[in-house]
This record gives structure tokens, sequence and C-alpha cells, in this order.
């Protein structure tokens, strides 16, 4: 039995006919850009978030950018971020003409290692950007307390709807961050039938900013205050995300489930090392991955069994051949790199079967003898 990484199709056959008419409504209305409809899903979002104020943009990528211009970074600024992510949080670093500062992760989590961050600063950094990678997000309270003051964005592109435990209280992704920014792009757990990306915050002067940075600086039409760009997210998907965020609980919890089916199964697997949680965490799980030794070899058995798997991220970013500028060396972020060359991962999506993942899970531990 084959199994893809992931199954859009078989999600929407469950929610086919809610989208459709959403979809529809907008097209009846002729009303493609911003509108009620975006309006309406930024509300939904900041609620879900526990936040004061959400701004729709174009996409994940843009949402950072848009972030670190209303934080006023820009030439000849430092950000302190991560290696270990997709390339967009280092790309809208340079975009804005800052200077990526890379330090590395925790081995378990993944997540930018809290005490890395302070003896990156220098009087250039502006910012900090923590990664919620896989759907588990970062000690945001701890990176904060490492920013000594500094301003923080929390890239959530991958974390929409998890938490985590502070002080007693339940803070969700996006909450606790000077601005938390999210991508709609299809593959995430709330994802849109295209780009589509927000941004979420409690500080109203940000809030101001955002909404003039994503409409070329504009808040009245033809008047402007600064130079910004056209980010705008469209109200088709807006309405397609509208209509799905109502089961992204419901999914969320599938995936978990999912992911406690495979902890169980590979228990007793020690070349495989399952994903660690923190205690303090509630994940959405993104992604299910693993670590393994031997994952080319594993990934090309799974493939011969029709098993769909992936490497999220085969070459960390401060040795990517774009940011050879910056002057980094292997084995500077020996973590990062040691994640990137053993990460696997896996099927996890809610709409899995028993029995495929039963066939996942046998593929695997047909790899290691088992």
């Amino acid at each position: 039995m084959a199994v893809p990484l992931l199954d859009l199709k078989a999600q929407h056959a469950t929610i086919r006919d809610e989208v459709v008419a959403a979809l529809m409504e907008v097209v009846d209305q002729q009303a493609f850009i911003l509108g009620d409809p975006v309006a309406q899903l930024e509300c939904s979002v900041a609620g879900l978030s526990q936040v004061k104020y959400a701004v729709g943009c174009a996409n994940g990528t843009d949402a950072i950018l848009l972030a670190l211009r209303a934080l006023g970074v820009g030439h000849g600024d430092e950000v302190v971020t991560t290696p270990f992510t997709f390339f967009a949080t280092g790309g809208a670093i340079h975009n804005v003409g800052a200077r990526p500062v890379f330090v590395d992760i925790d081995p378990r989590s993944f997540n930018i290692a809290p005490d890395a961050i302070t003896p990156a600063i220098t009087p250039r950094t502006r910012a900090v950007i923590a990664v919620d990678l896989f759907g588990q997000m970062a000690p945001i309270e701890e990176v904060s307390a490492a920013a000594q003051g500094l301003p923080v964005i929390e890239d959530a592109a991958q974390s929409i709807g998890a938490s985590r435990r502070i002080g007693g209280r339940t803070v969700m992704a996006g909450e606790a961050a000077a601005i938390g920014t999210y991508s709609f792009f299809p593959s995430k757990n709330l994802g849109g039938y295209g780009d589509g990306g927000m941004m979420v915050t409690q500080d109203e002067a940000l809030f101001e900013a955002l909404m003039k940075l994503r409409t070329h600086g504009s808040r009245r039409t033809y008047y402007h205050e600064i130079v910004g760009y056209n980010s705008r997210l469209d109200a088709l998907q807006a309405a397609v995300l509208r209509a799905k965020l109502p089961h992204l609980g419901a999914w969320s919890e599938a995936r978990r489930r999912n992911a406690a089916y495979y902890d169980a199964a590979f228990a007793d697997v020690p070349e495989l090392a399952t994903p660690w949680i923190d205690p303090a965490n509630t994940s959405i799980y993104n992604q299910y991955t693993v670590r393994v030794p031997r994952r080319e070899a594993l990934q090309a058995h799974l493939k011969e069994r029709g098993i769909g798997s992936n490497v999220y991220y085969p070459l960390p970013l401060h040795l990517q051949p774009c940011f050879a500028y910056l002057g980094y060396r292997e084995g500077q972020c020996p973590e990062a790199e040691k994640a990137s060359r053993e990460v696997l991962s896996l099927p996890v999506y809610p709409e899995l079967t028993t029995s495929q993942l039963d066939e996942v899970i046998a593929a695997v531990r047909a790899f290691f003898g088992r």
C-alpha cells in the first residue's frame, strides 16, 4: 500500500462543499482583494492566537519581511536566528538589508538554543527570530530573556494553534512575541489553495505599521506615508482558510494521535529517535520528524515501498552558497549540521488510516530488522 507524505485530496474530500460555497460567495460578490473575508479571517486568527491584532498578507515569507520592517530593521543591522529552518527566515533578513547571525539549535527540539542567543548580540543587533519548527513552539520566554530587551519575531509558519505553558498559563503560538508570523502555504496544517500569510501582535503601533506596509505604505488610497509592499491576502484564500479554520483543532488532535501511534511502535528501535516534545508544549506536528544515522538508506528503503518521506532541511542556512559572504564554516553550528544529516519526516497528516500508519511502521521496522 502506497502512503504519500501528505494527501491534500483526502482532506479536501471531507470539506469540499464548505470550501466551494465559501469560494463561490466571493466570486459572486466579485470583490477579490482584502475586504470582509480577509477582515473576518484576521479576527478569527487573532482570537485563536490570543492577540489583539492580526494582519493578512500575501505569504509567509512576506510576513517575516514586513515584521522586520515594522520593527525598523534595515541596512547595517543584524538579526539573530536559527540556521535550521526554511530559507525564508534568513532570506527575509537579507532582503531588508540586514545581516543574518546564525546560532545553533537545541538537538532535542531542533529549535533555537536560547543560551546561544546572548553571546551573538552586538551593538548592531536589532531583533531575534525564533522559529517554531515542525509544529512545536520555541521556548519563547527563554528566547525573550536571552534577547535582552530586543524585539522577538516568532516565525510560527509551522505552528498555528500550538501552545506552551508559561508561568501557569497557556500561551499560543505568536502570542508572546513582538510579532508572530504565519504561513498558509497549502502543505501547512491550516493551508490555503495557494499562498497566504498573516502577522499577529499585541502592539497597536506595530499593527498600524503592518497595515501600511502590506499596501504600499498607505492606509488611505493614493497617500503613502512610507514605502511599503504589495502584499495583500486574496479574499479567495481568506474564504478557503475561514472554511478550514473550524476544523484545525480536530486536525491537530489527529496529528497528535498519529504521532503517539508512531512513538509507541518505534519505542523498541534504538537506532531511530522519535520526536522530543518539550513537556511545556502542545505540538501540532506539522511534521513527524525522526533522527536516524542512516537517513539516505532508510529513505530509499521507504521509497521502494511507496512510503512518502522528506528531509527538512538537508543544508542549514549558514552553509548555503548564497550566504557565503557571511563567512560561516562547517562546524560553527554543529547541532544544526548534525540534524541536517539525520532528520527524516514521515507521513502524519490527519486523514491517515490505521492501515496506512501500520504500513509506514512495518516498512520502518523492516529496515531495522524488526
